[in-house]
């Protein structure tokens, strides 16, 4: 192989979670598609709610903290913020570490608006954003039953998984 080294690449795997509360007068942006809706939700950002349990997952797989890390709602400069500039870095971090964001599966729950309509824009949008293959993002949707804040329409939550590649780095020898 003339001086060429292999790199190991060992899966990571992570979790994410979010939710906010549906208001009046905002407008509904869920995993970057805004989608027509008579409410929105309510957060220091635009609160997409998938976009942010994706972000809490890659950054789980790569044992990086959470959103809350890197964009705190203390800060003034992200007050209504686009949650697509968060994707955006959550996967840069995956290429700065020599990784590969392999797949992402989001949840929304909820029972109203319909995802489905949307599910294949939400897809091409997260792909875009992260730099992946759209046959690698998963998007899909549950209700509650009409049960819990869900299930009455008072908020909206997700949930994520997150697949990367990265670099095998052996344990450092202690002494």
């Amino acid at each position: 192989m003339g001086g060429q080294t292999s790199t190991t690449l060992v899966p990571r795997t992570g979790l994410g979670f979010d939710v906010h509360r549906l208001v009046a007068g905002r407008r509904l942006v869920l995993c970057g598609v805004a989608i027509a809706h008579d409410k929105g939700l309510e957060g220091h950002s635009d609160a997409d709610v998938g976009l942010h349990a994706i972000c809490d997952a890659i950054y789980g797989a790569l044992a990086e903290g959470d959103i809350g890390r890197w964009f705190p709602p203390s800060g003034a400069r992200w007050k209504d913020a686009d949650s697509a500039g968060f994707l955006r870095h959550a996967a840069s971090r995956v290429v700065a570490r020599g990784g590969i964001l392999v797949h992402v599966d989001v949840t929304l729950v909820c029972e109203r608006p319909r995802i489905a309509p949307h599910a294949e824009a939400m897809r091409r949008r997260i792909a875009d954003l992260a730099c992946m293959d759209v046959s690698g993002v998963s998007v899909k949707a549950t209700t509650t039953e009409r049960l819990g804040f869900a299930g009455r329409g008072e908020g909206i939550a997700a949930q994520a998984a997150a697949t990367v590649l990265l670099p095998f780095a052996p344990p450092a020898a202690t002494a």
